[in-house]
């Protein structure tokens, strides 16, 4: 089975406009439910950012840099929505190589009112506008994440160049190698093709034209990796990204000596809720469609949620003796990002075992090997995302099996020509390895890319403020304000 044969193998797939294909003689549909689930989606993905993690990272910091957070993140969202229409959506999901698109979409030409992206099932398409804006709050949210790592001690000076290279040459690249490919209708066409050839000449040019189809992918998808919503581009590509600058930037003063106490808990619960709320649209969105897919998707981000709340709670009171508040926030967060790559693919019954699992992994990671090894990822970015990021994408190898209730592989070359196309079969051992190699790629380009970014501006502007700017709090500092006036 190669790899495009894969239906809802990615999250929020490449986007092309529609060829015509089995079941397009007249033309894709576009139902208006669909587009009116997406429009929600995208709002409800902006919400995790603006306010969602603003509001759980900012809580989480002392009162003098509360407000220095609230600006990263809101900068992030700034300068994601600018690149990218500009560039970023052509780099992404356009047909030129294996690690990036190319620039035929550059200042989104071609994309107009009229022109549709492809959505999981044959012949149903969305406007490719809300496709656009879709994706575009993935990537805002992605390298806003990143700031938790190095909060409380980084120049806003360094974060503002960060921030767009990282999008252009990590961010971009890693979703092109996931989630482009050449689309269910492109695939499903070039197979029906095969399938009519009347002669061995026509079906080796039909077979051939299908081979191009499907190496048209990114080099992820190539390896026949499968995640729904963006375990590895979202998570551990943040997650490891956020490991190297904690790292690079070095501790904060007096970090493991003094009390750095959460100015707000009350304040990241809120955030919390928000960014549990806004992950149904990140999760059940990636669908594109408002069908039963979305459906599973969305059922499966409240019970693996809620099952990684429950074992870091249990775990941490078990181990510390109280149950906390910040406990079992963190941990429903860790379930969030276990179950991405899973949402769609997982039975719930597994999503359950996916969230006690990845809830007890990173309450080991944030607690025991945190401390263990003394990295100061100040929010924990790395142990909850990059490290659930992990757990989530290689146990999706496994949770999909049909025979342990997941929802199966669909195979786009086994279409009939109404467009229903048959899943495709299993091996665990095939899919599993194909989840690892996915891991590897994402832990490699993010993190070796994300500490060459982080030395060349090191060299240039500096990525630390000054002890005595570091004490005073990088809300006066960095921002002439402060987040209270008591």
């Amino acid at each position: 089975m190669t790899v495009s044969m894969l239906r809802r193998a990615l999250p929020a797939l490449a986007v092309m406009l529609l060829t015509a294909g089995p079941a397009l003689a007249d033309g894709p549909t576009v139902d208006k439910g669909d587009t009116a689930w997406m429009l929600i989606s995208t709002i409800l993905v902006l919400l995790m950012t603006i306010p969602g993690l603003a509001l759980f990272y900012g809580g989480l910091v002392r009162s003098k840099n509360m407000l220095s957070v609230l600006m990263q993140v809101f900068y992030c969202v700034c300068v994601a929505c600018v690149l990218w229409p500009l560039f970023g959506y052509s780099m992404t999901f356009t047909g030129d190589n294996a690690y990036f698109g190319g620039f035929s979409k550059v200042l989104l030409s071609g994309v107009t009112t009229e022109s549709l992206a492809g959505t999981f099932s044959v012949g149903v398409a969305i406007p490719e506008l809300v496709y656009v804006a879709f994706q575009m709050t993935f990537a805002a949210i992605t390298v806003a994440l990143i700031v938790g790592a190095f909060a409380e001690r980084m120049k806003f000076a360094a974060v503002a160049l960060f921030v767009p290279l990282w999008l252009i040459f990590i961010y971009f690249p890693i979703a092109h190698m996931v989630w482009y490919w050449a689309g269910p209708d492109a695939v499903a066409a070039a197979a029906q093709a095969v399938h009519d050839a009347v002669d061995e000449t026509a079906k080796a040019a039909a077979q051939a034209k299908l081979d191009e189809v499907l190496a048209d992918s990114g080099l992820i998808y190539q390896f026949g990796a499968i995640d729904f919503a963006g375990g590895t581009v979202v998570h551990i590509n943040a997650g490891i990204a956020g490991f190297v600058s904690c790292l690079l930037v070095g501790r904060r003063i007096g970090y493991g000596r003094e009390l750095m106490s959460p100015n707000s808990l009350a304040m990241t619960m809120i955030g919390g809720a928000l960014l549990w709320v806004g992950w149904f649209g990140f999760n059940a969105g990636s669908n594109l469609e408002s069908n039963a897919y979305a459906g599973l998707a969305l059922m499966n981000t409240f019970v693996a949620t809620a099952a990684a709340a429950l074992a870091w709670m249990f775990v941490e009171w078990a181990v510390k003796g109280k149950a906390s508040l910040l406990g079992i926030v963190t941990g429903a967060v860790a379930g969030l990002v276990a179950v991405t790559p899973a949402a769609g693919f997982a039975g719930p019954m597994g999503s359950i075992v996916l969230g006690v699992i990845a809830g007890v992994i990173c309450f080991i990671f944030c607690s025991g090997v945190k401390n263990a090894l003394g990295y100061d990822d100040a929010l924990d970015v790395f142990g909850v995302h990059c490290i659930g990021g992990i757990v989530g994408a290689i146990l999706t190898g496994i949770l999909v099996d049909p025979s342990l209730g997941g929802a199966g592989i669909v195979d786009y070359t086994a279409c009939d020509p109404d467009g229903v196309c048959k899943t495709a079969a299993y091996d665990m051992t095939t899919q599993v390895w194909a989840q690892t190699k996915a891991v590897l790629v994402s832990l490699g380009w993010s993190g070796f890319g994300s500490l060459v970014l982080l030395k060349l501006i090191d060299w240039t502007v500096g990525l630390r403020v000054t002890a005595d700017k570091e004490r005073e709090g990088l809300d006066l500092v960095d921002h002439g304000e402060r987040a209270y006036n008591l």
